[in-house]
């Protein structure tokens, strides 16, 4: 488990640069998960470190696996200095342990919700789970072990959760695109849905 985090740490750093914060959460009956903040220019990230220590397993097999599924950890990427974002190392963290305190595979086109504002005053509290690849490559691991994908958050009005729950996490990005959108703001509002 530590090697794999050492992997997915030196990922990280190799494709956003040094941290200039970190936080750690740990929760009852879960590993440590880390989140780490890196800052460029006025974009800020925000990487879980933990999640992918272990496996994402199906909640309906009776036994999990320790070496084989999934392995994920999540990116967050805002505007700074527009909100108060780094109160959203919690809820970060929250989703980051959701596939070993849930038993939920945490994959592409998924919707997560934390059931609060992911910091004070946003208007989201889900976010959509994007495509990896873009920002951080996936890490090739030796088999059997499954390569760690950087999964993409996007934040989500309540509203356009609704819209997704119906139309799907392609027609939502497909509108946000159309329009526009900033995904990275965090005070945007609700993309026109009509």
């Amino acid at each position: 488990m530590g090697e794999i985090l050492a992997l997915v740490e030196a990922r990280l750093l190799a494709a956003l640069g040094e941290p200039d914060a970190r936080a750690a959460v740990t929760f009852l009956g879960t590993d440590r998960i880390e989140v780490l903040r890196f800052v460029d220019g006025d974009v800020v990230r925000y990487a879980t470190l933990g999640m992918s220590a272990q496996p994402m397993a199906d909640p309906t097999a009776t036994l999990a696996d320790p070496v084989k599924g999934p392995r994920a950890e999540l990116i967050l990427s805002v505007r700074a200095g527009l909100a108060d974002t780094d109160k959203v190392l919690r809820p970060l963290a929250v989703l980051a342990a959701s596939p070993q305190v849930e038993g939920v595979i945490v994959a592409p086109g998924a919707s997560l919700d934390v059931g609060e504002p992911l910091w004070p005053g946003a208007p989201f509290s889900s976010v959509l789970v994007a495509e990896p690849g873009g920002l951080v490559e996936d890490l090739e691991m030796d088999a059997p072990v499954e390569p760690v994908r950087f999964l993409p958050l996007l934040p989500m009005t309540h509203n356009e959760a609704a819209w997704k729950r119906v139309r799907g996490a392609q027609e939502l990005q497909e509108r946000w695109l159309s329009h526009g959108t900033d995904l990275r703001d965090p005070l945007r509002g609700s993309v026109n849905l009509d």
